[in-house]
This record gives C-alpha cells, structure tokens and sequence, in this order.
C-alpha cells in the first residue's frame, strides 16, 4: 500500500474470530465518522462527536433493523491509531452481530481492510517506526512474558531508541569527514573519529547480540534431547514437563520416533524434542531413528546431551554441533556416580535435583547476556540490516577519511531500514503481510 492508498476508508472486525463478551469493529478513514453515522443511532452522529468520546446507542442495518446496542469510540485525526480519523463500534462479540455491522460499513462506502493495514497506516502516518510495527505484531502473538515484555519495550520505542544512539555517533564522524572538503588541512579531530566509531560498533555489537534471543522470545526455541539409549531423555521430558508425555522403561531403544512437546520454559515458549537413543544398531528402524536424532540436533537452537552418570561414560556423537549449542547433562544423579565432570549439569529426573539448575543454564544458553539489555531485534530483517550497520562501522574505522565516508553512509542507511525509515514499499508490504486483519 503506497501513501496514495490513503484517501480510501477501510473496516474490519477487528477482535479474535469466535463468540465473546465484546466484539468491535473498526472503520478508519476520511469518510469513517460519515459511515459511522450509518450505522450507529445514539443521542449524537458520531460524525458530531468530538474526539476521544464515546457515544451509547443502537447498531442498526440498512433497513432500519437493530442489530445490537454497544458503543461508539470516536477517534479524531491525527490522535487516533492510524493518524486519521477512527470509529470503533463495541457490540457483544456475536460473529453474526459483528458480520452484520462490518457488512453494513461496507456497504456505506467503505472497504474491506487487508491485513494490518490499520497498523500499516499508523506506519505511513509516522505514528510508529517499522521497527515499532513489527513490535505491535510481536505483542499480539507473543505467548509469554519474555516475549510480551521484548514485544512492549519495541513498541515503546526504545529500540528506535538505541538505534538513533548509534546514527548518532556516526553521523558525528561522517560531519566531520565531509568537512574535510572544505578544511583538508584540518584533517578529522580524533575525537570526531575514533571515539565516535567505537561507540557505534560497541553498540552495534551489543544490538546483533540480541538478534538470537530476540527471535527466541518471539518465535521460541527448539530443544533436542540427544544421548544413548536409557540415557534419561524421556524421563527428563517428562520432568520439565511436569506430567508424563514420552513412555518411560527400562528397555534400551524404546524411543524409535521422535517426540515433541510444548511448555514456557523460564518464560520463553520451547518445544522440547525426545530423540531415539544413539547407538550402532543392525535394526533398520531403529538406525533410522538415530539419523533422523542426529539431523534433529544439528537443526535445533539448543542440544541437551544427556550421558548417564551412573554408567561408565561413553563419547558423545561427533555429529553434534559445537560446544556454543550444546549443554552436557549427567542424568541419574540419585544414583552412585559412575564419573563426574564440572563441565556437566548433574540431574535426577526421579527426585527433581538439578532440574532449577538446568532451567537457568537453558535459559542462559538461550539469551546469554542479552537478558540485562534493552530492547532486542526480533525479526531477522531487524538483525539483517543491523549486522549490515555493523559491517560497515568496522570497515570505515580500517579506512582512509576519505574512503570512510562511503562506508559510513552505507551504515547510516541500514540503520534507516532497521527503522523503517528508508525502506523499500516491497519490505513493508512484506511486514504488514504477517499481521491479521482488524489490526
């Protein structure tokens, strides 16, 4: 949608589908409080009604039939949601009431919103960056409160926050480069040029560091459990779980499929995933299973290897990824200890010991030092443009002053598509395609 798609008046229904005790519907637009009108019958039109009120009354059909009594919020631009003029009608939430209002604002002239184009034109009217957008999505479907808390710092603003931190000292060397053009002799003082520069790539590396826990909080993690057969995987799905999901006997190589299960997990949405034991078998299925557990861990965001401490220790698969992915577990600790390692978590899936303990190195592994930062990056073309930013901060402090000025431009201008403030309509369009209609 371009800004000239503006001058039309769009509605939607605009809560979840389903019956619920309120239902509302939006229409936002030039001619909205002139539709509005038409369907809502109170003391005063709504197209009377200053901004910020809310009128009592009847929604009404086109044959005068009352189809409800509810409330109309007025909303004048540019203090309403999109920055244009807003009227959201409040019925009991019947999907047959709200078909019939939505129906009838159609019918009044206005058409049928694509989705999140009411957010799409908060965007357009500067009302929220990109990047405040895509946080507004993050809150509707954000399933914890890691999620939900990244979700309201971004749309508070405090990503564009820190993302104007770093135009900033950029923008102070790239000043002072330019001037060079007029002053050569001068040359670029140091502290227009080295402090500025560290500033930004400290702070840049600090906002790509986020980009990992970000997309976890918003999209979840996967979690493989890998180790020999009767290494405890089961038994620990079942423990984090907090009832029993995956069968559990003493048999070697029960699991022969893998299993998947779903839970928050020190307030990040994880599905946990219980792989067939790993061993050297002759048995077809079951050496299918443990290909299949091998291509499951390489492809997960985190790999619990299990090994049982209460058996003499067996190397793990050399398949498994590195050392940064993965969390060596020692399972049966209420059992005599065959060895122990200090680089091992020590956990008991009978009595609950080290379970607190490996919930904290999950979630640490997971988030690391991102936790005691601010706002995240949360979609990959967030930490795209923010890598391309950082990318060209490193190259300009390498490069003559001449030279550098390029490069400094170029960060500048990944900075601005992180935002959403120099972004192609293709990458909007691409955004708003996510979100549901009504929002």
């Amino acid at each position: 949608m371009t800004r000239l798609g503006l001058s039309d008046t769009i509605a939607a229904i605009a809560t979840a589908p389903g019956s619920a005790g309120v239902g509302i519907v939006r229409v936002s637009g030039p001619e909205a409080l002139s539709i509005a009108d038409g369907v809502f019958r109170g003391r005063r039109r709504p197209s009377a009604t200053r901004g910020g009120r809310f009128l009592f009354g009847q929604l009404v059909a086109g044959d005068g039939e009352v189809l409800d009594e509810g409330l109309c919020l007025v909303f004048r631009a540019p203090r309403s949601y999109t920055g244009e003029d807003v009227a959201e009608l409040q019925t009991h939430g019947s999907p047959a009431v709200l078909g019939q209002v939505l129906a009838r604002l159609l019918e009044l002239g206005s058409r049928p919103a694509r989705p999140g184009e009411f957010t799409q034109r908060a965007y357009l009217a500067g009302r929220l960056d990109l990047a405040q957008a895509e946080a507004v999505l993050g809150l509707v479907n954000a399933g914890t409160d890691t999620a939900r808390r990244q979700a309201s710092l971004g749309l508070s603003g405090a990503l564009g926050e820190r993302v104007e931190r770093v135009a900033a000292h950029v923008t102070r060397t790239l000043a002072a480069i330019q001037a060079l053009l007029d002053y050569p002799e001068e040359g670029v003082p140091e502290e227009d040029r080295d402090a500025p520069l560290t500033a930004a790539a400290a702070e840049l590396e600090a906002l790509v560091g986020t980009a990992r826990a970000g997309q976890v909080a918003t999209r979840g993690a996967r979690l493989a459990l890998i180790g020999p057969p009767n290494a405890g995987k089961s038994s620990l799905l079942n423990a984090l779980l907090g009832f029993e999901r995956s069968i559990v006997t003493p048999i070697p190589g029960t699991t022969r499929d893998y299993l998947e299960a779903n839970l928050s997990l020190a307030g990040m949405p994880v599905t946990l995933v219980d792989t067939a034991g790993i061993r050297e078998t002759e048995d077809t299925v079951e050496a299918a299973g443990v290909r299949q557990a091998v291509s499951l861990a390489r492809s997960a965001d985190l790999v619990l290897a299990l090994e049982d401490g209460s058996l003499p220790r067996e190397a793990l698969p050399a398949e498994l990824p590195g050392d940064a992915r993965v969390l060596r577990v020692r399972t049966k600790s209420d059992l005599p200890a065959a060895w122990t390692d200090r680089g091992t978590l020590a956990v008991s899936a009978v009595t609950g010991e080290g379970l607190p303990e490996l919930r904290e190195a999950i979630h640490a592994a997971l988030i690391g030092d991102a936790a005691r930062g601010e706002a995240w990056l949360t979609t990959e073309r967030q930490a795209d443009a923010a890598r391309r930013a950082l990318s060209h901060v490193r190259a300009a402090r390498l490069l003559s002053d001449e030279l550098a000025g390029y490069e400094l431009e170029e960060a500048l201008r990944s900075l601005a598509e992180l935002t959403g403030r120099d972004v192609g309509e293709d990458v909007v369009d691409a955004v708003f395609r996510n979100f549901c209609v009504g929002k």
